[in-house]
């Protein structure tokens, strides 16, 4: 590979960098992603130039039949058109669907790339070392588990798969699927005589496993999930880089894998439980089997203009938006309804949990669409010193991250998991369109408070009438 090409890969990879550390703000982070999309731009460009590709040349003449570079054209013009399209048409809502899928289609590639040269090698084709052979078909368990497991992830956040699906002795099969996969990856990765009915099984049984593992995960933990999968992904993007000797496949495959593990960690510790925990246990289930301890007190409903007279009256009041809130698009409501409030001297901040919503920054995201600034939305760290000090705490859409159980009952689910202390204020008002519980199936004991009431109703429509009660007065 040329110099030059070298020394642009390394350019790129300096710019993903960049462009992921602005990611890490709100104020930066579209400058982040734009910065890293030129980076993509400029490496898949610059690849073009590789010395070993087959253009089509055949004997210095051009062969149509031979002809690489027209369906590498066709390929990234054809997968740019989708993207474009399905970006520009997607809700904030379904955006956990289409990271999932997207992530599924890197680890795809990855494992694609690594079926290309196990079939070489099944055909007679020269033999890469051992070494090389061997990332090559880690790359490709990797990405075929990450394919597959994010095609069930997909379907399970898109509502195709309502149910979790768990076979009898699920485990133990998940346990001889994965040796099934090691041995005969090993004999793929030894050099051994393969064929190519070899190399498909090997590829059949890593699908299978994906697919197995993640069935039996619920709802609740797929935020989780797809955030493991990306790193998993990632770690195949870079396996698949050394056996094509491509360096910016390395680094941008060593970047996506270690900032999704570092995510997937920061996730599961906001939750409060080991990733062995989310892929092993079935908490999150959609059949709402879980421990519960008796409720006592019932649910208060409240009307809205009551509410509005509550929260127009006090000194401070803070907003807990969950992933109802993005089903409603109620966030530009409570834009102006904080305007309101602030207009008549009251304090209003924004109180986001970790894992609020279904992927993390949902919830940052919708505020900062809505125009909220960024230092009125504050962390949970940062927010719960404050409930005991606040008049109203407005949650709406939110159910398992003010869940009190998490702090008072040691045989919960969620017990030990961090918490937005809203039940700590004066009052509380939670806007719920009815009496389900939440995502993970556990009846949530704040809605039975003393100090809250419920105000029932879709939430945009429920906060348009808070607008209006607040404008009465």
């Amino acid at each position: 590979m040329s110099l030059a090409i070298e020394v642009v890969y390394f350019l790129t990879a300096a710019i993903f960098i960049i462009g992921l550390k602005q990611m890490s703000s709100p104020v930066t982070a579209h400058k982040g992603i734009v910065w890293a999309g030129i980076g993509m731009l400029v490496a898949s460009l610059f690849t073009f130039g590789v010395s070993d590709i087959n253009f089509g040349m055949v004997d210095g003449s051009f062969d149509i039949a031979n002809n690489n570079l027209g369906l590498m054209i066709v390929a990234i013009a054809l997968g740019s058109l989708i993207a474009y399209v399905s970006a520009k048409k997607v809700a904030m809502t379904d955006m956990p669907q289409m990271i999932a899928m997207y992530n599924g289609m890197g680890g795809g590639a990855a494992a694609a790339i690594a079926a290309v040269e196990l079939v070489k090698l099944a055909g007679g084709g020269p033999s890469h070392g051992m070494t090389v052979q061997t990332l090559a078909v880690l790359g490709a368990v990797i990405g075929a588990v990450s394919f597959s497991g994010s095609a069930i992830a997909f379907a399970k956040l898109q509502g195709l798969m309502n149910k979790t699906i768990r076979l009898p002795m699920h485990q133990i099969i998940n346990v001889l699927l994965f040796i099934a996969v090691i041995v005969t990856g090993y004999w793929v990765a030894t050099g051994n005589p393969v064929s190519t009915n070899d190399v498909i099984w090997f590829f059949l049984l890593a699908l299978v496993l994906g697919v197995m593992v993640t069935m039996p995960i619920g709802g609740a933990d797929m935020p989780v999930v797809i955030s493991l999968f990306n790193a998993f992904t990632g770690l195949a993007v870079a396996f698949e880089g050394f056996v094509l000797d491509n360096s910016a496949m390395i680094i941008a495959g060593t970047v996506v894998g270690s900032s999704g593990t570092l995510l997937t960690q920061l996730m599961a510790k906001a939750m409060n439980r080991p990733i062995s925990n989310v892929l092993f246990s079935s908490f999150g289930s959609d059949d709402g089997s879980v421990a519960e301890e008796e409720i006592e007190g019932s649910m208060k409903e409240i009307q809205a203009n009551d509410a509005a007279i509550m929260m127009a009256y006090a000194e401070k009041v803070i907003i807990v938006p969950g992933y109802g809130m993005a089903v409603a698009q109620a966030q530009h409501k409570l834009k102006e309804m904080a305007a309101l409030l602030e207009a008549r001297g009251v304090t209003v901040k924004y109180a986001i949990h970790p894992v609020a919503g279904r992927m993390p920054g949902h919830m940052n995201v919708l505020l900062a669409e809505a125009g909220v600034e960024y230092d009125n939305i504050l962390d949970l760290d940062e927010i719960n010193p404050e409930f005991p000090n606040t008049d109203v705490a407005l949650v709406i859409g939110a159910n398992d991250v003010v869940n009190p159980v998490a702090r008072s009952n040691p045989d919960s689910p969620i017990y030990g998991m961090p918490i937005l202390d809203a039940d700590k204020a004066h009052n509380v008002v939670v806007i719920k369109r009815g009496k389900g519980s939440g995502f993970s199936g556990i009846e949530n004991h704040l809605f039975y408070a003393d100090n809250t009431r419920m105000l029932y109703g879709d939430g945009q429509k429920a906060v348009a009438e808070l607008i209006a009660g607040i404008k009465q007065l």
